[in-house]
């Protein structure tokens, strides 16, 4: 059996996850990861060992779940304007459609069902949801696929440092626009009601 370097008790958690649901399920119990002592990218060891996670960190969890699995380790980055953050997501297929398993904070960026015929289509379903606190949309594109198998283990399942590589060949990926130019400059904002609702979070950043 290839563990693809985990423990057997960091494995059977894994194995535990035998559904997308499941997985989701349990990127939406592990807290937020703040990064209170600055930028990480933790590895699936880390994030079960410190059960922290942001979105890139879920991702590689949940890729890492899927692989255990038999199903590929995919993922897709979507880029945003510049004073953004962009977003990492997992993918998965049934009967020939995409979803996605999503590690956010917010409830609005998380879990796709596998009904989305493109990548794109799946894409431009968080399009309307990815805003900046000023309510101005800000998802500008979406990548190709990156499969995580073809990467060593040692860089993104067990690493205990930050995975920037994974990070960085993630990032790097080709891109295609979402939006014109012209279409950006037309854009509308999300209204105060809408702003006030994505202040919603489920793991508030604990204050001193």
């Amino acid at each position: 059996m290839n563990r693809l370097g985990l423990t057997p008790a960091e494995h059977a958690t894994l194995v535990r996850l035998t559904t997308p649901e499941r997985i989701q399920a349990f990127l939406n119990a592990i807290p937020a990861n703040h990064e209170p002592h600055g930028d990480t990218v933790h590895s699936v060891r880390s994030v079960l060992c410190h059960r922290v996670a942001h979105c890139i960190e879920g991702a590689l969890v949940a890729a890492c779940a899927l692989a255990i699995h038999g199903e590929p380790a995919l993922v897709m980055h979507l880029d945003c304007a510049p004073h953004d953050n962009p977003h990492v997501l997992a993918l998965f297929r049934r009967r020939g459609r995409w979803g996605a398993l999503s590690k956010s904070n917010g409830a609005w960026l998380r879990y796709r069902e596998p009904v989305y015929a493109s990548l794109r289509e799946l894409a431009m379903s968080y399009f309307h949801e990815f805003f900046d606190k000023q309510g101005r949309k800000t998802l500008r594109a979406y990548s190709r696929t990156l499969d995580l198998r073809n990467f060593d283990p040692a860089l993104w399942v067990t690493r205990a440092e930050s995975c920037w590589q994974v990070h960085d060949a993630i990032a790097s990926l080709r891109h295609y626009p979402l939006v014109t130019a012209e279409q950006v400059r037309a854009l509308s904002r999300r209204d105060a009601h809408e702003r006030q609702a994505a202040t919603l979070v489920q793991y508030p950043r604990k204050t001193a």
